[in-house]
C-alpha cells in the first residue's frame, strides 16, 4: 500500500472508531480468539473453548467483546452459534496501523541529514 492510499483509507476511519477496535483486541484471550479464527472457518463457542483455561461463559463475554467491536460474527445453527472474523475490521486495523507506520517513516526521513 502506498502512502497516499494510507492515507486516504485512515482518514476514513474515525478515530473513536479504531480505539474502539484496539481496546476489543487489546487483551490476550480476546486476541487468541480471534487468530482461532483467522482460519476462515466458523467456530462454535464450544470449539472455540477447546484448550483455553476459560469456561464457556467466560469464552462468551470475550466473544461478545469483539462483536460489539464487530470483528466478529456470528448465526445461529440450531442450538449453536458459530462465530466468524470479520476481515473488514482486521484490514481497518491493519491500514490505520499501515498510515502511522507510513507517517513516522516520512519523519525519520525529514530528520535524517543529507550529505
Amino acid at each position: 500500500m502506498s502512502l497516499r492510499e494510507a492515507a486516504a483509507a485512515s482518514s476514513a476511519i474515525s478515530p473513536s472508531a479504531v480505539a474502539a477496535l484496539f481496546a476489543a483486541l487489546g487483551d490476550a484471550t480476546r486476541l487468541a480468539l480471534v487468530a482461532r479464527l483467522g482460519d476462515g472457518h466458523a467456530w462454535s463457542i464450544g470449539q472455540l473453548t477447546h484448550g483455553l483455561d476459560l469456561s464457556r461463559q467466560g469464552v462468551s463475554k470475550h466473544l461478545r467483546v469483539l462483536e460489539q467491536a464487530r470483528v466478529v460474527t456470528h448465526a445461529r445453527m440450531g442450538r449453536e452459534s458459530l462465530y466468524t472474523l470479520e476481515p473488514t475490521r482486521i484490514n481497518e486495523a491493519r491500514t490505520y496501523l499501515e498510515h502511522v507506520r507510513a507517517r513516522w517513516d516520512d519523519a525519520r526521513a525529514l530528520a535524517v541529514p543529507s550529505s
